[in-house]
Formats: structure tokens, sequence, C-alpha cells
């Protein structure tokens, strides 16, 4: 699945989409900035609860965020690798969602 960049996944938010965003940053970076309707899921916890996320959203379209895109790049093979099909990472993260359109 191609991975998502800053203005499209804002377009799908503009439009009301319903959307599954999985922010894998420490609650404290969460806590600065986060998208709306994000769920924070630190990187070291995500195998924690990937049999609760495999039951909720493993047929579906997930879009998993981090501050750059690097702990979200990781975030999304750990999900391929437990049978995600869908899964997109925000390209620049954070960085670049607060360079495109401000906190």
């Amino acid at each position: 699945m191609q991975d998502i960049t800053v203005q499209g996944l804002k377009e799908r938010m503009d439009q009301k989409e319903e959307l599954i965003i999985i922010d894998v940053r420490e609650p404290y970076e969460f806590e600065e900035f986060a998208l709306d309707g994000a769920e924070n899921i630190p990187l070291g916890n995500i195998m924690n609860v990937m049999d609760d996320l495999a039951e909720n959203y493993k047929d579906s379209e997930v879009i998993v965020s981090c501050r750059s895109g690097n702990r979200s790049g990781m975030a999304k093979q750990l999900l391929i690798a437990q049978g995600f099909s869908n899964v997109r990472n925000l390209l620049g993260g954070m960085l670049a969602w607060k360079d495109a359109h401000g906190a």
C-alpha cells in the first residue's frame, strides 16, 4: 500500500472521512500536538496491543504517524508482518504536517 502525504491526509480529513490514525509517538509528544481523531499507541507498545488492533483494524486502512516518519515506518512494517494489508505511513510525520498546515 502506498504511503500518504500530509496534503493527501489533510484533504481526506477536510472531507470528514472516518480515518483510523495511530500515532506511535510517546505520550508527551502526543500531548504537545496531535491530529484530530488520532489514537496514541507508542511504538514500544504496538506489539502489546497487536491482538486488539488486529481484531478491530486488520482489514481496514490504517494510517500510522510519528514525529518524522521513521517510527511510523517501523510500525507499518510490524503491522504488515502481522497480516495487516492496508497500512499507510504519513510521510514526514508531524514535522511535515506542521510545516504544511501549522500546529
